[in-house]
């Protein structure tokens, strides 16, 4: 990938090409748990390089504002959360969900020129929204299938990851990494283990992908060699732009993924497992909750409102890497847990990686289309017309593993049995 390309891809700050486009879209800011009550305290929030604050007015209703008051620059942050709006603790100038300015004491007059930016929110899967773009220009909610599901069906995290959003996704477009960094820990992990599918994945490291371009974003079917009349293909939606679905292993929860920049050099892991036909029962909560799965333990008292959300495994002490589990195969790379061995590995081409110097080989063809497509869209995008993937009916697929008689086409599978999810069973072995 050329530096021109690289450089547009991973820019996502205020008026930058990507940064425009991703804009378009609603995006994930913060759990509703950590604005839990009305007129509680406000929290930070940093999104796409721009410093926010998000606070639950005195309705119960969600909000994201400006950090900054528009009078002297003060943080918001330190300000009162009361009576539907937060008042700056400098000189008591007032500020509601709009962004508009309701009180300066000492020049009431001069309300109406002092508001600041707002962004709409709304409140799905446990998570507040913000449609951060022009007002005119707002799309339909997201209707990815966990995002209409009942409470007790879907459980949802988000953890720091310390690289750029780009890097993180690919991580999660990427199915053919799971027969290496995954393949020990998948036996013992209880969202992944006791399913015919493992044993396929550590057998056969030579994953062949056929691609599809869909009005979503890409569907990726990856073939390994299953019973000597079938193929085993792992099935995985991309969802332009930054949603990924995993293929579900056996009777276990089905999974997702959102990836959102917090500035160039850092990203929002978002991961979520759902149950389409029941409530998340006590003992999938319980290892949920303990960072099972895709999931993952946080460094202590950050996983608290305006917390970092940091992993207890990080960089500073280089993952918990274990070399007696490396040299045991209790963990391929010596790091414990799905999430914190993809993100080992992602933070370790730096905070922005040097994609100039790749050299990319066919299990990177879903990787290089999404690429294109992005750059596509971020670069051709004007403020008259909308972006790829709007129509959120599109959005209504699902994630698969099956067993295809090996003459059989997957895409043409996927047509009757992956289309709608909504109207689907769940596809797994």
């Amino acid at each position: 990938m050329d530096k021109n390309t690289a450089e547009t891809l991973v820019r996502t700050g205020p008026g930058t090409p990507m940064g425009n486009l991703l804009r378009r879209y609603w995006v994930p800011v913060l759990l509703a748990s950590e604005i839990a009550e009305p007129d509680c305290p406000p929290v930070r929030v940093q999104i796409m390089g721009e410093k926010l604050l998000a606070f639950r007015d005195t309705e119960g209703r969600a909000a994201l504002i400006s950090e900054f008051c528009s009078h002297r620059g003060v943080s918001l942050y330190f300000g009162r959360n009361e009576e539907n709006g937060i008042r700056c603790s400098y000189h008591g100038l007032k500020f509601d969900r709009d962004g508009n300015c309701v009180d300066v004491p000492s020049a009431p007059q001069a309300c109406k020129h002092m508001g600041i930016t707002a962004y709409p929110c709304v409140e799905m899967a446990g998570m507040v929204w913000a449609y951060m773009g022009p007002r005119d220009k707002k799309p339909a909610l997201p209707d990815v299938e966990w995002c209409s599901l009942p409470a007790s069906h879907v459980f949802v995290s988000k953890r720091l990851q310390e690289c750029n959003y780009l890097q993180a996704m690919e991580g999660g477009i990427d199915t053919s990494h799971v027969s290496y960094v995954h393949r020990y820990e998948v036996d013992q992990d209880p969202l992944h283990q006791g399913t015919k599918a493992l044993d396929y994945i550590k057998a056969d490291g030579n994953v062949i992908f056929e691609i599809e371009k869909t009005p979503f974003g890409l569907t990726l079917f990856g073939r390994r060699n299953g019973e000597p009349d079938s193929y085993y293909w792992r099935v995985t939606q991309w969802l332009f732009p930054w949603f990924t679905l995993i293929p579900p292993f056996g009777d276990h929860a089905l999974g997702g993924h959102v990836w959102v920049p917090i500035d160039d050099h850092h990203c929002w892991a978002w991961s979520i497992n759902f149950r389409v036909d029941r409530p998340l029962n006590e003992e999938e909560l319980r290892d949920l909750n303990e960072g099972k799965g895709v999931h993952c333990e946080y460094e202590p008292g950050t996983n608290v409102p305006g917390g970092t959300f940091r992993p207890k495994a990080n960089k500073d002490n280089d993952y918990l890497i274990d070399r007696q589990a490396q040299r045991e195969k209790r963990a391929y790379s010596g790091v414990f847990g799905f999430a914190i061995q993809d993100a080992s590995l992602q933070e370790s081409m730096g905070p922005i990686q040097d994609h100039a110097s790749e050299k990319l080989l066919p299990t990177d063809r879903a990787i290089v289309m999404a690429r294109r497509m992005l750059f596509e869209a971020a670069t051709t995008l004007q403020p008259d017309s909308d972006p790829p993937a709007i129509d959120t009916d599109q959005q209504r697929v699902r994630a698969a593993g099956v067993l295809l008689p090996r003459d059989q086409k997957p895409q043409e599978w996927a047509v009757v049995h992956l289309a709608d999810a909504k109207n689907q069973k769940v596809y797994s072995i």
